[in-house]
């Protein structure tokens, strides 16, 4: 079974500061119909004005990943973290039994647009810990990307809970394909651009479910297309 998530369904709020976008229920917004799905809880499109952010805050028992398409963001955290995370780079924090952090838009004349995941870890009460990689548009280009993994494989960022995500970035009328195992499920998520996938048109800030399906094709229109890829259990 296939359900499409459209990019103007999603909660939206305009904090002046913060131009945000949700696609399952977040703080504020509440929609019974999308409040997670399988161990994806929180899907959000973020795009902060320069200078300006979010302050120190906490979290607890959430596996958080950020992944950056425009602009650098900040990161400071109680686990005496610090860096900026720009396009192409990939940021995991696993709060555990508790962490206080802060994000930043790190420029004072560009606007950071971001997209911010949570996943229900495996287990609660772990320690916290914290990783950051990089991968360039050249290890996502026509090809799935696996970017994050709840097991250790092919340089992935290692998270608590069984799940594969993987980015990809599609040339105009590029493809790929991917087969998921029995019992899986599959949430795809546009960022750039627009795709067909199984017969499904994705533009940007679309996303969608899969249940019951292991065959998936992705082909991008005449402008390319960037997506993010869940394989959750």
């Amino acid at each position: 079974m296939i359900r499409v998530r459209r990019s103007a369904e999603r909660g939206h709020f305009d904090h002046g500061w913060l131009n945000t976008y949700h696609t399952f229920s977040f703080g504020d917004y509440r929609d019974e119909g999308f409040m997670g799905f399988r161990d994806l809880r929180v899907l959000n499109e973020d795009r902060v004005k320069p200078g300006d952010g979010f302050g120190t805050h906490g979290h607890r028992d959430m596996e958080i990943v950020t992944y950056v398409l425009e602009g650098e963001l900040a990161h400071r955290d109680s686990m005496g973290n610090g860096s900026v995370i720009v396009p192409g780079d990939v940021q995991y924090m696993s709060a555990g039994t508790g962490v206080r952090h802060s994000e930043f838009n790190a420029s004072d004349t560009r606007p950071v647009h971001f997209i911010q995941i949570w996943i229900l870890p495996a287990a609660e009460g772990l320690a916290p810990r914290y990783d950051q990689k990089r991968f360039d548009d050249s290890q996502k280009a026509g090809r799935l990307c696996l970017v994050a993994s709840g097991s250790p494989r092919d340089g992935a960022i290692e998270i608590r809970q069984d799940v594969r995500l993987y980015a990809t970035v599609l040339k105009p009328g590029g493809s790929i394909s991917l087969d998921l195992e029995k019992g899986r499920y599959l949430w795809a998520q546009a960022l750039r651009g627009g795709v067909d996938l199984n017969g499904n048109r994705l533009e940007a800030g679309d996303g969608l479910s899969a249940s019951e399906e292991t065959a998936f094709q992705c082909a991008a229109g005449e402008s390319g297309a960037e997506l993010l890829l869940f394989d959750l259990a």
